[in-house]
């Protein structure tokens, strides 16, 4: 079966979500909606799709069956919830929701309709990070230790002028919610669940109201530590994205510029040389290869009635991590998960 595919967002990351669309066999876009005429313009121009500025009016399609959110982030949970009342799966960019309230009531909506929520966390589908998740489950890493996550990047002033909801609490957050939420979903992913958070951020360079850096130390409920740092703020350009795991019988360090390169592999009997040499290409930018992946099983998840790679649940588990750090800041403590009803509130508190 080929699944007509809505898309709500034509700005900078719709691209990789139309590209990954237009080229599976089992897909097919069938209609984009953006409140820019010019984009709408340019995507009926060139893929023949149809058009709405309305997307309530877009979910009224009956030749759509999947619908991808890709519009700012303050509007993913309200958007989703409408097109899964409307009989349409899911497919929704990161974060799924500003605050866990929103994300309890697009899981629920999911489960009411007996539709699928997904979230778009591609870099789940990285090969170097395929292969890390791989050596874990094998058990390679003996007891893990530590972790820690960088994302060192730049996002300079035109950035946030481009659009006026970048750097809002209301619609964005800061550079945890948006550039890091990717590294913080793959280092909950490895590492297990998340017992207690303290941390820092701060607004130091950018005018926005979110924050431009921050750090943060994770304690897991496994005993493990992991640190976050994170910034938008590294001069001139982006420097790094990089996920390390250590165990008490193996290192592993992922990096490049969308944590898909391979920088450490240390298990005893392993030539670390041959795995740094087996590298993938770089990719072009810092969203990576993997929307076709996630896409491509999103769409095999609806086909056979099975649970998508990254369903609302997982989705859930980051939202929650960021939402405790900011928390952390704001009540300075140490902020223990799962959060309680005090702290189901979003960013901005």
């Amino acid at each position: 079966m080929q699944y007509g595919f809505g898309l709500i967002g034509c700005g900078r990351i719709a691209n990789n979500h139309i590209k990954a669309i237009t080229s599976m066999d089992s897909a097919r876009l069938a209609a984009v909606c953006d409140i820019d005429d010019a984009r709408l313009a340019a995507a009926k121009e060139q893929y023949g799709c149809q058009t709405y500025s309305d997307y309530c009016e877009m979910l009224k399609n009956p030749g759509i069956q999947i619908v991808n959110i890709c519009a700012p982030s303050g509007l993913h949970a309200r958007m989703a919830i409408d097109a899964m009342n409307a009989g349409k799966h899911v497919l929704v960019e990161k974060p799924m929701a500003m605050s866990l309230k929103e994300a309890a009531a697009m899981i629920a909506a999911a489960e009411k309709n007996g539709v699928k929520l997904g979230v778009v966390h591609q870099n789940r589908f990285n090969k170097a990070i395929v292969k890390l998740r791989r050596a874990l489950e094998e058990g390679r890493f003996g007891k893990l230790t530590h972790g820690a996550l960088t994302v060192r990047w730049h996002r300079d002033k035109n950035y946030y002028d481009q659009a006026p909801w970048r750097g809002t609490w209301a619609q964005d957050g800061g550079c945890l919610m948006n550039q890091s939420i990717h590294n913080i979903d793959l280092l909950q992913w490895m590492m297990g669940p998340v017992e207690s958070v303290f941390a820092y951020t701060a607004t130091n360079a950018r005018e926005i109201e979110g924050e431009d850096a921050a750090v943060a130390v994770l304690k897991f409920k496994n005993g493990a530590f992991a640190t976050i740092e994170a910034s938008t703020t590294v001069y001139p350009c982006n420097l790094e994205e990089t996920l390390h795991l250590f165990g008490t019988t193996g290192t592993v360090g992922v990096g490049g510029v969308a944590v898909n390169k391979i920088e450490a592999w240390r298990f005893e009997g392993v030539d670390e040389a041959v795995v740094l040499t087996d590298q993938d290409k770089e990719p072009p930018n810092v969203y990576g290869f993997g929307h076709y992946d996630i896409i491509r099983d999103f769409t095999d998840a609806v086909a056979s009635d099975r649970r998508p790679a990254v369903p609302g649940e997982e989705g859930r588990k980051a939202v929650e991590i960021i939402l405790a750090i900011y928390h952390s800041v704001t009540y300075r403590e140490e902020v223990k998960l799962p959060l309680t009803e005090k702290f189901t509130i979003g960013v901005g508190i």
